[in-house]
């Protein structure tokens, strides 16, 4: 079927959060800090107030109401503190864009600078054991006694990783349009993963009840998880709106995203592996080094996926955080498993040259009959298929196993592979169907980042009724429609098709209306591992003469329980990879330790993957049937696909050259290093 809103899309019809028609609508402009750490001590709006159009200001100078447990990166203008580089500490409001701009311009701030720390390192004085990381695990775990494990392999590595700040930059940026109504209700049009958290994040951050506020997401050009939690673009918007008593716009610029809406943090990975002369883990440890913000906690659970891949009797994982004086760093399109993945699976190539065993080889014989750090059966597991399958379409058994070997003209060629991993989970939703004229409305709060869920939902339902798809009418994207999940963490289909397929068999028992709530369903989920899996291969092309690295094919076999739609799937497994390929090779935010905040804060020098980076992308996929999931049978795809992708293509540049880089982005400086 084709995609339910292609049409408007292409037509250009679809309405996003800035483009909402809203008569007597004003803009707000932020002015943000100039100093990394330290104390506003006099903000000076004269000038701004003097200009045309200007309707107000908001600053710590008056601080506008908010709840006094506001999450503190939403609690605007509320404290003189400094805590980044780049923090909105005012706003301008006017009449158009323009203006506001030009108001921000002229809003004079006075600063009491203090000294500033925006380095992560592995001997950071301030690193610490955070209770839990994302989004609940223990920070720690340990089985086996991993120092004799080491000592009786027969092949080791100690090897550490690196991976710098990535940013999420979605194409569309984030925007909100925030309306109050005469009976005191809050609208807001805002670019967010999930309408009914916004909601409720939105109204806690105001100190209002959640049905005094209505957040409307129709469409979302992207997100990658930068619009999975509240940002303070949405607070801004409605504070302004508040002030001046009439519609109030925000619009970030793309050099303004890279400062407030999130990030990847920078890692420092150690992994020590032990293995005996059959290729047999001895021993696994992963360490992971990581940054937050000195406003509020966010540990990555960088390590984590070491927990899930290999069968070792000595078993141990940590993460260590240190509160620095930069932006919260936040989801990132699968945040943990993404840079954790990158380590480990390099780590296990280091390990396969050091034991003489093929990677795919070597993956194959650690595969675990259950989850290693829990112990639970696998709902269902079929890595070792991905691998056989993918060593079969690449060609793998022509591989040469030497390093530095294959040559052509100026070109190195080399292969590389790494497994992936990501949590098949879900949430409790609600949902509502109906029957209208001989046709039917589902009504879910989800929300449609770009990824097809409106099609995918239609064939859900559809399937389920025993309808044509063109009977069924999905509406999403609405807090006031019956509450969902936020579309992330690989668990928007499950979560919202799980509550649409019992909605539409209570449908069918009445005739009338079908409403479901999974709360309990889910909640009484047997305990089981859940997770895709699949395998990532790579073929790189790397010029002896510059160190350019080309990317001449790309194939990714995934095991993802039932695939609701094919085409659909492909475009996330493809988008998914391609964004891998921008890891490995050029996405790179560097940190500014002299002034603190980002450097390289738009496209011009962030740079990512377009179409002629890779020659060839294929993605396919395994049948696979896991009924102990959800009614639909189904795993998450939208992460998956970055997952073991930049390790795939870090290890095929050591086949090719020779050469290991072990700090992310592989480039053309790194690749020569080695020479001079």
């Amino acid at each position: 079927m084709n995609r339910v809103e292609g049409r408007v899309k292409v037509t250009g019809l679809a309405t996003y959060a800035a483009e909402y028609p809203v008569e007597g609508v004003t803009y707000a402009y932020p002015v943000q800090s100039r100093i990394a750490k330290g104390r506003i001590t006099h903000v000076d709006a004269s000038r701004a107030l003097a200009m045309p159009g200007v309707l107000g200001v908001l600053s710590v100078e008056e601080p506008p109401e908010l709840a006094e447990d506001a999450d503190a990166e939403l609690a605007l203008f509320q404290s003189r503190d400094v805590a980044y580089r780049g923090q909105l500490i005012a706003a301008a409001i006017a009449d158009t864009y323009e203006n506001a701009r030009a108001a921000a311009d002229a809003v004079r701030v006075a600063y009491e600078p203090a000294d500033h720390d925006v380095g992560l390192r592995a001997d950071h004085p301030g690193l610490y054991r955070p209770e839990v990381v994302n989004p609940d695990y223990p920070a720690d775990t340990e089985q086996g006694d991993l120092e004799a494990g080491l000592a009786e392999a027969a092949a080791t590595v100690d090897v550490t990783y690196t991976t710098p700040v990535l940013h999420n930059n979605p194409m569309e940026p984030h925007a909100a349009l925030a309306l109050w109504a005469g009976d005191g209700r809050l609208l807001v049009y805002d670019s967010a993963q999930g309408a009914s958290i916004d909601r409720d994040i939105i109204a806690k951050t105001l100190g209002l009840p959640p049905n005094r506020v209505r957040v409307v997401s129709r469409h979302v050009g992207g997100g990658f998880g930068s619009k999975g939690t509240t940002r303070p673009h949405a607070v801004l918007a409605a504070l302004a709106a508040r002030a001046v008593g009439r519609p109030v716009k925000v619009a970030l610029t793309r050099q303004q995203m890279f400062d407030v809406t999130g990030y990847r943090t920078p890692t420092i990975q150690r992994l020590r592996l032990g293995a005996d002369a059959d290729g047999r883990l001895t021993a696994l440890e992963h360490v992971a080094y990581e940054q937050s913000s000195t406003l509020v906690e966010f540990a990555e659970q960088t390590a984590t996926p070491a927990r899930v891949m290999y069968a070792a009797p000595a078993l141990r994982t940590a993460h260590r955080l240190v509160r620095l004086d930069v932006a919260t760093p936040s989801w990132m399109r699968a945040p943990g498993e993404c840079p954790g993945m990158y380590a480990l699976e390099s780590a296990m190539d280091e390990l396969a040259y050091a034991a003489g065993l093929d990677p795919v080889e070597l993956r194959i014989r650690n595969d675990p009959q259950t989850e290693p750090d829990s112990g639970l059966p696998f709902s269902s597991r079929n890595l070792v298929a991905c691998l056989r399958e993918g060593a079969r379409r690449f060609g793998w058994d022509r591989r040469d196993p030497a390093p530095g070997v294959r040559r052509e003209g100026e070109w190195l060629v080399g292969t590389g592979v790494a497994a992936s991993t990501y949590p098949a989970r879900r949430m409790p939703s609600q949902a509502l169907a109906t029957m209208q004229d001989g046709d039917f409305l589902i009504q879910v709060a989800a929300t449609d980042i770009g990824t097809g869920a409106r099609t995918a939902l239609t064939r859900i339902a559809a399937e389920t009724l025993s309808v044509a798809p063109d009977r069924v009418h999905v509406e999403l994207g609405d807090s006031d429609l019956p509450a969902a999940p936020v579309a992330g963490g690989s668990m928007g289909t499950a979560s919202w098709g799980s509550a649409i397929v019992r909605a539409c068999e209570e449908l069918m028992k009445n005739g009338k209306e079908g409403r479901a709530d999974t709360t309990g369903e889910v909640a009484a989920d047997t305990r089981l591992a859940r997770h895709a899996f699949g395998a990532q291969f790579a073929e790189v092309r790397v010029s002896a003469v510059t160190g350019e690295v080309r990317v001449s094919r790309l194939l990714g076999v995934f095991a993802a329980g039932h695939i609701v739609d094919a085409e659909l799937a492909r475009s996330q497994f493809i988008g998914g990879m391609t964004m891998g390929l921008g890891m490995a090779l050029m996405e790179e935010t560097q940190t500014d330790e002299e002034f603190g905040g980002f450097l390289r804060r738009d496209l011009a020098q962030y740079h990512v993957p377009a179409c002629a980076d890779v020659e060839s992308i294929e993605a396919v996929w395994l049948e696979e049937q896991d009924e102990r999931l959800n009614p639909m049978g189904s795993k998450g795809i939208g992460e998956i696909g970055i997952v073991g992708t930049a390790a795939a293509i870090g290890n095929a540049v050591h086949h090719a050259t020779g050469h290991r880089v072990r700090d992310l982005p592989i480039t053309p400086a790194k690749i020569l290093m080695p020479r001079f």
